[in-house]
């Protein structure tokens, strides 16, 4: 059972949720603080790189599946063009109603 991206506790993860299967880069990208860093699978990535690469080129689709520490962390199935779909964990840090970090990986 997915959780829709409305029903999210917190509105900037809300955002990032919604910007991502709407692909829409602009929206994301607002949300995100503008120092903003991430990781995937426990290594920092360079964020627009990643994002291109992982998310908008290829389609990149997020259907949560639970929420946690106050709506900070997400499993989520994430589905993209290139890799098909993954079961991942995503947790934020959000400062100020923005992302300032979001790390990624598999569950």
């Amino acid at each position: 059972m997915t959780i829709a991206p409305a029903k999210l506790t917190d509105p900037a993860v809300r955002t990032f949720v919604t910007a991502i299967n709407a692909g829409d880069r602009d929206a994301f990208l607002a949300v995100l603080t503008e120092d903003a860093t991430m990781s995937d699978d426990g290594s920092d990535r360079e964020l627009l790189p990643w994002i291109d690469r992982e998310i908008f080129g290829p389609n990149g689709r997020i259907d949560v599946q639970t929420e946690s520490s106050g709506g900070h962390a997400l499993v989520a199935n994430f589905t993209n063009e290139t890799w098909g779909e993954m079961r991942t964990a995503w947790r934020f840090t959000v400062e100020h109603g923005r992302i300032s970090r979001f790390e990624t990986g598999q569950a």
